[in-house]
């Protein structure tokens, strides 16, 4: 279970314009964060979360998943660190670790 600062960052960054395919660093992913934190708020990134899932559950779904690994791996770790340089086992430990 994410945390609730966890479950924050995760939705700032399900907002974002960021994109798994980007292969985004941690610093990118941190101002994705901080960004849609500024631009629509805590309650705006849960509205905005909760408006996809109802258009489009299906995606919604594995972009959450994704956020909150990211948002577990990212935060776990020194900044410059690039997501995709974490181990493979650890990104999905920390997707499933609670």
């Amino acid at each position: 279970m994410a945390t609730t600062l966890e479950a924050v960052r995760a939705e700032a960054l399900f907002v974002s314009c960021l994109q798994s395919s980007q292969r985004p660093d941690a610093d990118e992913v941190r101002d994705a964060v901080s960004g849609a934190l500024r631009e629509f708020g805590t309650r705006g990134c849960a509205t905005l979360v909760a408006g996809e899932y109802g258009e489009h559950p299906d995606t919604a779904a594995s972009r959450m998943s994704w956020a909150l690994a990211t948002v577990r791996a990212v935060y776990t770790t020194p900044p410059d660190t690039p997501v995709a340089a974490l181990p493979g086992r650890l990104v999905q430990r920390l997707a499933y670790c609670a």
